[in-house]
């Protein structure tokens, strides 16, 4: 893949690096913390990448790991100062959906389960903005509606259109900058049937938006499927998530969104379940013949053609 500036991801690689020394000098938290001069919820926060290392952190870290060799120094003051690099997105206040947005743009791979949407990367310009033609609920921050204002109507206000425009550039800058790229990142979305019949602004839109989705179907590097309503009953029913892969060997994340809020999942076993889950999806839902199929059929009914 590209060599794609990702802050998120550099701080999460150099972090990776930093837990690893320590790891392989039986260190612990604490007692490298006390080196440091600081808490031990910082040095945590450093090796998870949830706290940008500075490169006064990193040089000392190399003393009490006793780093000599002078390229793996430089190697990792680049990713400290990779890590505070300001990316296009960050302008917008995204809030907690930056880092999303941050690791969606380092992907080599996205693998999606979505229930009531279009992803994010898949919709017209029209379904988007009809996304956002009603109130929204205070209590979350911007970024999670930016990609998924169906969800949680308490509290309700509603977008100014200023802001509205703002969340659907990001939305259109995301699919220029991956979809286009080269080499573009693979895509496979596995999504309910309930998306294809979800009025989003009209019956108008919603065969635009299912004939984009035939169209995008033809991308090399798209599989796309559909879950239908006859499958019944499945491991990820509460749940939507997307799995994000990367080179270099950055460790996958899971990134899961249900009624309890978003998590970021690393942990090994956490990556293999989703992914497991991923794929009992896969196998019962239609083939992307059969899905485009499915669609066209649906299209045809919104516009009356059928």
């Amino acid at each position: 893949m590209p060599d794609v500036r990702s802050p998120t991801l550099r701080r999460r690689e150099l972090g990776a690096r930093l837990r690893s020394m320590r790891l392989k000098h039986e260190f612990t938290v604490e007692q490298v913390a006390d080196q440091l001069l600081c808490s031990p919820s910082k040095v945590s926060r450093m090796e998870t990448g949830q706290r940008a290392a500075t490169l006064r952190d990193v040089r000392d870290l190399c003393r009490i790991y006793g780093v000599t060799d002078q390229a793996e120094i430089a190697r990792l003051m680049d990713l400290a100062r990779e890590g505070k690099q300001q990316a296009w997105w960050q302008p917008y206040d995204l809030d907690y959906f930056a880092t999303y947005v941050d690791l969606e743009q380092a992907a080599a791979r996205l693998s999606y389960y979505h229930t009531t949407v279009v992803p994010g990367l898949l919709q017209t310009v029209d379904y988007a903005r009809a996304m956002f033609a009603w109130s929204l609920p205070t209590a979350q921050s911007a970024g999670h509606f930016a990609e998924h204002p169906h969800e949680r109507h308490d509290n309700l206000i509603e977008y100014t259109p200023e802001r509205r425009d703002q969340l659907i550039d990001v939305r259109l800058t995301r699919q220029r900058q991956l979809l286009t790229r080269d080499p573009a990142p693979d895509l496979a979305a596995v999504i309910d049937e309930a998306v294809l019949h979800r009025m989003v602004g009209g019956p108008s839109i919603m065969a635009a938006q299912l004939r984009h989705l035939v169209e995008a179907s033809t991308m090399p590097n798209l599989t796309l499927q559909v879950l239908p309503f006859g499958a019944g009953a499945h491991p990820a029913m509460d749940n939507i998530f997307t799995i994000l892969e990367f080179g270099e060997g950055a460790p996958t994340v899971v990134y899961v969104e249900g009624l309890m809020g978003w998590l970021y999942l690393e942990r090994e076993q956490e990556v293999t379940r989703y992914g497991q889950v991923l794929e009992h999806l896969r196998s019962m839902a239609l083939s992307q013949k059969e899905t485009i199929g499915l669609i066209r059929e649906i299209a045809a009914r919104y516009d009356g053609t059928l």
